[in-house]
């Protein structure tokens, strides 16, 4: 029998406003207050970050503020993205056992090929490629991620229907003007979008009819068309109010390098890059005091990192990759592109460096 989404669109919003939305969908979803839903969304001109990147070091931020691209920090993880009305987000939000499967590799393979059968309908030959792309002929038209907390999962992605890879580019904090040329060229060649393949770009509308085919053939789904509820838009805006959309949470972390006394080192795994920031302490400097771990990975749920640094607080250097371990095995994670070696490598060159 199919299960039953119901379909909401909150249009254009301020970028921190469409957050803020996400974290009110989750909650009371897990709540038992909202069904399990599928939301499109866009986007004036924003910049975004994954919930574990360091602002400034992700971001040109002067570059941002000097022609209005919006700063935000996603509540997932993920690399640094450029967003505007050119693009339509489109997410899940259902409890674990809806799609047949609680673990998070196997939602991201079904989604994204449910994805990629929306798209074919609209005349694009769209595959997915993992552990989280969907491309044509070997070109990005659609990223996506998620992470599930408690019963409730959220899965989330993009269609690039329109975009100038320099507007991205422009955003990010690259070294030099050269850098960002090679960068630009390689983002043309690497992303695609429907403007780039069809000869008439289909409407917005076509894209989310089509998108909605897809879920419901290849997920086996019946997502039919509901309203945003009061309680949604209310606790939104009060996260948006004092959190999500206030400049403290978004450069909750920024430049952790600057700070006296910090230890870094950056590992760079086969899905994606954990940098570790460590202050030690202890007459042998041997033992942790803060930790920090930054990076573009997808962990489930957002919170393992800050447990993970907690659980490494006070700990000897020497039990490290026991303690990381021990963790991992003991707690009910995600993890969809790192695996636990790569926070323990970063640790371990951080160290390394004192």
């Amino acid at each position: 029998m199919a299960k039953p989404f119901r379909i909401i669109d909150t249009g254009i919003r301020d970028g921190r406003a469409q957050i803020a939305f996400d974290q009110a969908l989750v909650d009371l979803h897990q709540e038992g207050k909202v069904p399990d839903t599928l939301r499109f969304l866009r986007f004036p001109p924003t910049a975004l970050i994954g919930r574990h990147q360091a602002l400034s070091q992700e971001l040109k931020l002067e570059y941002c503020a000097q022609n209005n691209i919006r700063t935000v920090r996603r509540i997932t993880g993920g690399g640094p993205l450029y967003f505007d009305e050119g693009q339509l987000g489109w997410e899940l939000v259902f409890h674990r056992a809806s799609l047949g499967t609680a673990d998070l590799r196997e939602l991201s393979l079904k989604i994204c090929e449910a994805v990629a059968l929306g798209l074919r309908k609209l005349g694009v030959e769209a595959n997915y490629r993992p552990p989280t792309d969907i491309e044509v002929e070997g070109r990005k038209i659609s990223g996506t991620g998620g992470f599930f907390d408690g019963d409730t999962a959220m899965y989330q992605g993009t269609v690039l229907i329109d975009m100038d890879p320099a507007d991205m580019i422009a955003t990010l904090n690259v070294p030099s003007p050269e850098i960002a040329k090679s960068l630009i060229d390689s983002a043309a060649q690497r992303v695609v979008t429907f403007k780039e393949l069809l000869r008439q770009v289909p409407e917005m509308d076509e894209v989310k009819a089509k998108l909605v085919e897809g879920f419901a053939e290849h997920l086996g789904i019946d997502a039919e068309p509901g309203e945003i509820t009061s309680a949604e838009e209310e606790l939104a805006q009060r996260y948006f109010d004092e959190e999500i959309g206030t400049d403290d949470f978004v450069a909750e972390i920024d430049n952790p390098a600057a700070e006296a006394g910090v230890l870094s080192a950056r590992h760079a795994g086969a899905g994606g890059a954990v940098t570790a920031y460590v202050r030690l302490e202890g007459p042998g400097q041997d033992r942790f005091r803060e930790v920090l771990i930054t990076g573009d990975f997808f962990i489930a749920p957002p919170r393992t990192i800050f447990d993970l640094e907690a659980a490494l607080r006070g700990t000897p250097v020497k039990d490290l990759r026991q303690t990381v371990s021990s963790f991992f095995e003991t707690a009910d994670v995600g993890l969809m592109t790192v695996a636990p070696d790569d926070f323990a490598s970063a640790l371990e060159q951080a160290v390394s460096a004192q």
